[in-house]
């Protein structure tokens, strides 16, 4: 923790109250070390996964009263205010905020100075650590989205609307049967258009970001469903006869090719001879030689100007890795 914001505010007069701190949303690699009676709460499946080894309790939500809270800020800015509420409303000592300037710190330190005095504030490494005491901040807890028939929640991807890649991949799918995979699969978009094929039997929704996969939950209301909170890494299954996807390709404010990259080696893994792989992308991200190393056969399909769709077969088994 040596060169972190934390730790510089632990230097120069932040005292931590005696008893349980809640983080909230910190990043694979933030470091908590020495920070007694830490409990991590994260949404993010990898994330949770290397908190976890690395020892610390890790929940999903947080729980009973905290005699102090840290908040990691995320880059939405409806999650960082529906956080910091989150905070404030089970807190009974400190809120610590620590945010970079890209992820908006600047800009939610403004709004909290407006509520409450602070009671310290730092600068450093493009961004700032902040703390003071809790206040009612109840109208900052995140109402979400809800539009025909889906409800979406702070933070989620494409919150606000169906994102344009899912809108064209659902145009170009066939009618789908048997058992069907949605990797990555968000808050069921994909998933519902899938199920409304009378010859699906089962479709298993792979999601990393629990919040999503809670309001897919609601949005996709069929016993032929199961949600599974997983890394598209290590998921693991029977046999599918069809992968549908529209992976992710940002890991925080950085695009990450290398994300579709292993949604296209799972789907390779995880699919029935004569299974099908169908991917929407970003015309942009190379995908292509990916996909022709891992598969028999790759045909992009009409797509639109911005998103390009592959249907790939004859999956090419590899070993693991």
């Amino acid at each position: 923790m040596a060169g972190s914001r934390l730790a510089l505010a632990l230097r120069r007069g932040l005292e931590l109250p005696v008893g349980r701190l809640a983080v909230f949303e910190p990043f694979a690699g933030y470091d908590l070390a020495g920070l007694s009676g830490a409990e991590v709460i994260c949404r993010h499946f990898p994330v949770a996964q290397h908190f976890e080894r690395a020892g610390m309790p890790t929940v999903r939500e947080e729980s009973g009263r905290y005699a102090a809270a840290l908040v990691v800020l995320p880059r939405a800015k409806a999650e960082a205010r529906d956080l910091i509420a989150r905070a404030a409303a089970v807190c009974d000592g400190l809120v610590i905020v620590d945010g970079h300037k890209q992820d908006g710190v600047a800009s939610i330190h403004a709004d909290i100075r407006k509520r409450v005095p602070l009671l310290g504030d730092l600068s450093k490494a493009h961004g700032r650590i902040f703390w003071f005491e809790p206040g009612d901040f109840a109208d900052w807890r995140g109402a979400g989205q809800a539009f025909d028939g889906f409800r979406t929640a702070p933070g989620v991807f494409s919150a606000d609307a169906p994102d344009p890649g899912s809108v064209a991949l659902v145009q170009a799918l066939p009618e789908l049967s048997g058992r069907v995979l949605d990797l990555g699969a968000g808050w069921g978009f994909l998933a519902r258009h899938a199920l409304q094929n009378a010859r699906v039997s089962a479709v298993d929704l792979v999601e990393a970001d629990h919040v999503a996969l809670t309001c897919a939950r609601d949005n996709v209301p069929d016993a032929r469903a199961q949600l599974h909170w997983a890394d598209a890494v290590n998921f693991t299954a029977n046999p599918y006869d069809y992968v549908i996807s529209n992976p992710p390709f940002h890991a925080g404010r950085a695009g990450v090719p290398e994300l579709g990259r292993v949604f296209i080696a799972t789907a390779a893994r995880l699919l029935k001879p004569g299974g099908e792989f169908w991917m929407v992308a970003n015309r942009h991200l190379p995908y292509e030689a990916d996909l022709e190393r891992r598969f028999g056969r790759v045909d992009e399909m009409p797509g639109t100007p911005a998103f390009k769709i592959f249907r790939a077969t004859g999956a090419r088994k590899q070993r693991r890795g």
